[in-house]
């Protein structure tokens, strides 16, 4: 299908809303279950640093396959077909954790794997077939309006499961929490039905980017994409995972085990908040707006892991929001501006792999830090965060030169 000018701005945005309710759901599903994942993990007998090296591999593998399914996308163009595949190894597994029995937490490890490997498969080529549809609408614009339907979904996920542990009678944490992983699999079923309606309303999205006047065969590695996938490393290595959030707070106590989900969900709010406002300024200001979003967000780890306070615990974990909703959308826009179309899934995959294997060995370093110092997992995760605030500057201005470059 052909598009004219005007016909592909509102195909566009009708695809990044779909998309976006596809993302919904999804994130109703795993984000759900992210809320406990922590606390279920302890409960089957997960130790700290166990519980930081599974959260680490987990997004090692879901961003480390990317570059090898990035390529596959851009070789054989089934963008769909890997989406689709990706999406339902992704939905199917969340579910399944239901049947873990007690102190199987190995076999839930097992489950986190397959759920990140179908991330892996459909990342690459779900975020190219949206960057096609950006290219009409900004791309700030569009992975900002993705990313806010993303995190209701990742809002409404904790909140349901909130609501089954409220209204649970049975005060066992095992069975509760294999319900809540049950109740899930109505948003996963949901998740890919309306992926396959998706395809079948927009069967080829990459007609709404014209194609590069000069086309490359190859990914070529430009300096400015180098120099941002390095401090995008440093802020993914210094960037606290949640699991690692909610098993402190389990542990200590601090809160009661049925407001984990509530918590997670108040990030989430923070997250859409977040994704829409500075999704709206890099598309007048640029990458710029990345650096500002890492000093806000550099400091989450102190409030929570170095006072017992539940407000302050509160304004971390939003702190921490701020954050993933800069990472779901700046990140992917400033990919989307340097990456050519033709090779752009390569681009994202090359860049997810870096981002996953740094947040990999920093969840696992932070892990091993939780249990011999909290100060030093406290230093390690500001200071790796706050490194990489000049690489993003460095970024902006080698881009302007190769833009200027290319101009001229």
């Amino acid at each position: 299908m052909k598009f004219g000018r005007k016909e592909k701005a509102t195909s566009a945005m009708a695809f990044i809303v779909l998309m976006g309710v596809v993302s919904l759901l999804s994130d109703m599903t795993h984000e759900g279950a992210a809320s406990i994942m922590g606390a279920y993990l302890t409960v089957l007998g997960a130790s700290a640093a166990a519980i930081g090296f599974i959260s680490g591999l987990g997004e090692l593998i879901g961003y480390g396959l990317r570059l090898l399914t990035g390529w596959i996308a851009d070789k054989t163009r089934k963008y769909w077909t890997l989406t689709i595949v990706g999406y339902i190894m992704d939905c199917v597994a969340i579910p399944l954790l239901a049947l873990i029995p007690e102190n199987g937490w190995i076999w839930a490890c097992m489950l986190i794997v397959v759920q990140r490997t179908g991330k892996a498969i459909k990342k690459p080529s779900k975020d190219t077939i949206l960057s096609f549809a950006a290219s009409q609408e900004g791309a700030g614009k569009s992975f900002a309006i993705q990313e806010a339907l993303d995190q209701l979904g990742a809002f409404l996920g904790p909140v349901i499961l909130f609501a089954i542990m409220a209204l649970q009678a049975n005060p066992d944490t095992y069975s509760t929490y294999t319900l809540c992983f049950a109740v899930l699999g109505i948003p996963a079923i949901a998740t890919v039905a309306t992926l396959l309606y998706a395809k079948h309303r927009f069967p080829h999205p990459e007609n709404f980017e014209p194609e590069p006047k000069i086309m490359g065969k190859k990914f070529v590695m430009k300096r400015s994409f180098l120099v941002y996938m390095a401090g995008a490393g440093l802020f993914a290595m210094g960037f606290v995972n949640f699991t690692l959030i909610t098993m402190h707070v389990y542990k200590t106590g601090l809160m009661d085990t049925t407001m984990l989900p509530l918590l997670y969900a108040g990030a989430m709010l923070i997250d859409a908040v977040s994704a829409l406002f500075f999704g709206w300024l890099y598309d007048r200001k640029g990458i710029k707006v990345l650096m500002i979003s890492t000093i806000l967000s550099s400091f989450l780890a102190v409030p929570i892991f170095l006072f017992s306070s539940v407000p302050l615990t509160v304004a971390g974990v939003l702190l921490w929001g701020v954050g993933m909703g800069a990472q779901e959308s700046i990140l992917k826009a400033v990919v989307t501006d340097i990456v050519p179309k033709n090779v752009r899934s390569t681009g994202f995959g090359l860049f997810q792999v870096s981002f996953g294997v740094s947040w990999f060995l920093g969840s696992w370093v932070m892990g091993m830090l939780y249990d011999f110092s909290l100060l030093g997992l406290v230093i390690f995760s500001v200071s790796t965060q706050l490194l990489a605030i000049p690489l993003f500057g460095l970024t902006d201005r080698k881009w302007k030169k190769e833009k200027s470059a290319q101009a001229g």
